[in-house]
């Protein structure tokens, strides 16, 4: 009999292990990417402080409007760049970026994409 892992505990692992080499500092904080079945989330942090400074998501009603799914890649990008726009208007320029775990590609690479074109650097 095959006992197969869990693919959200895989994530997981590879989250943490991600975790050991990306640091958020107040120069250069994280940018932290999350995605669930409907969702995108994505924050920006200094871990010096353990503080988030700006954050966005497809369950805010300014990033879901206009928006017909919230779990696609254009709700991504939408998120993507409602936290570019954040981030320049709290002074925050360049960015570390934490994929999560989660492959780069699709949502992921569309959320980073996006927040370039918006003017964060990483």
């Amino acid at each position: 009999m095959i006992n197969k892992p869990s693919r959200a505990l895989a994530r997981q692992k590879k989250h943490k292990r991600m975790r050991g080499h990306i640091h958020g500092t107040a120069e250069r904080p994280r940018l932290a990417v999350f995605r669930s079945n409907k969702h995108m989330y994505a924050q920006i942090i200094d871990d010096k402080k353990g503080v988030t400074l700006v954050s966005a998501s497809t369950l805010q009603a300014d990033v879901k409007e206009g928006l017909e799914y919230t779990d696609n890649i254009e709700a991504a990008a939408r998120v993507g760049k409602v936290i570019g726009e954040r981030a320049l208007q709290a002074g925050i320029k360049e960015v570390v970026f934490d994929r999560g775990g989660f492959v780069y590609h699709g949502k992921v690479q569309a959320l980073a994409d996006a927040a370039r074109e918006a003017g964060l650097t990483f």
